[in-house]
């Protein structure tokens, strides 16, 4: 699924950032932008982070369908689920919060579909979080080769074909303390030296699901991320309750990670051979096509409850005027791609 910028083959790769529904929804509205100008269906790589994966899990099982789009966006406008899955687990002795979010997912987005029943599609990267080693834990599907698989760089990888993919992306939405981890264990992921591996929220890891795009073994040319994770906001102020200060240690931390990726993303750029980047975040006012916009955007909650048509029409519009904007700013040659 290569475009042609003169007589040479160039590669594309899309992340997708965290951030619940508000995040799918600026996802979808990078995803209409980019099939506007031709470039969605030749994708060779989608890498994807909690509320990204919602949205680049749907997008890969439907690939090339006219409706798609719609139907995501339908999902996005009608379901609730963090709370009836919260609710559900709690009252069932049989089965977890996650495991009703899994359910969930599966009624309602991917059905019975597996990471080894995608085809035709680019590369799908579903990134979760190893609790045990810390590491970045990934489901992937999808691609030329189709090869299923999951695992992660110190323990290693396993064929994964019937892995379902409501799974993988319940592991990877799994924001604690909302829910809990997924437990994997040997008969599944039969990795050396441990029984299971328990595995959470890809976002704290990296909420901007840089690290695919960086491998040499997915040889991308053009590397496009779209943010919309929660933006650090300096609290004039400060309170010194106890779970106020965690939860601004955490967003503290999460600005840090997020600012060594783009650095890496620079970095490779620089080298030879390396990969041109191209993101945009969801709290930048450059490029946006109304005052405000951002504004709006960045605050609405990152949670899982359906959105209005007010929120879904800003943060459609405001991804595709940034993504746009980015384009047109630093890789022209992929708008007449």
């Amino acid at each position: 699924m290569t475009i042609c910028i003169g007589s040479e083959e160039k590669r594309v790769g899309l992340a997708l950032s965290g951030g619940g529904f508000r995040a799918a929804a600026f996802h979808l509205g990078a995803f209409r932008k980019l099939e506007q100008i031709g470039l969605l269906w030749k994708l060779d790589l989608l890498t994807c982070v909690s509320g990204g994966s919602i949205a680049g899990a749907f997008l890969a099982c439907h690939w090339g369908e006219d409706d798609a789009l719609d139907k995501l966006e339908d999902y996005l406008r009608t379901r609730s689920i963090a709370v009836s899955s919260f609710i559900g687990g709690a009252l069932d002795p049989f089965h977890s919060r996650l495991d009703k979010l899994a359910d969930s997912y599966e009624r309602d987005l991917y059905g019975q579909r597996t990471l080894g029943s995608l085809r035709n599609g680019p590369r799908l990267y579903l990134n979760a979080t190893n609790l045990a080693t810390g590491n970045l834990f990934f489901f992937v599907g999808g691609g030329p080769a189709g090869k299923a698989e999951m695992g992660e760089w110190e323990l290693g990888t396993t064929d994964a074909p019937d892995f379902p993919i409501s799974r993988a992306v319940a592991a990877s939405s799994a924001f604690p303390p909302v829910f809990p981890p997924l437990k994997i264990d040997r008969s599944e992921y039969p990795a050396a030296g441990v029984d299971y591996v328990t595995l959470t929220d890809g976002g704290v890891y990296d909420n901007l699901g840089v690290n695919p795009l960086l491998r040499k073994r997915n040889a991308l040319d053009y590397l496009i991320v779209s943010d919309a994770g929660k933006p650090f906001a300096i609290d004039e102020r400060p309170t010194e309750a106890g779970s106020i200060v965690l939860a601004a240690a955490i967003g503290i931390l999460m600005e840090q990670v997020r600012g060594l990726q783009f650095k890496r993303l620079e970095l490779n750029a620089g080298a030879e051979g390396g990969a041109r980047p191209v993101w945009f975040s969801i709290d930048s006012t450059v490029g946006e096509e109304r005052e405000g916009d951002a504004t709006f955007a960045s605050a609405i909650g990152t949670n899982l409850k359906r959105l209005s048509t007010a929120e879904m029409t800003v943060l459609a519009r405001h991804a595709g005027a940034l993504l746009t904007h980015r384009l047109q700013t630093y890789v022209p040659e992929l708008l007449g791609a």
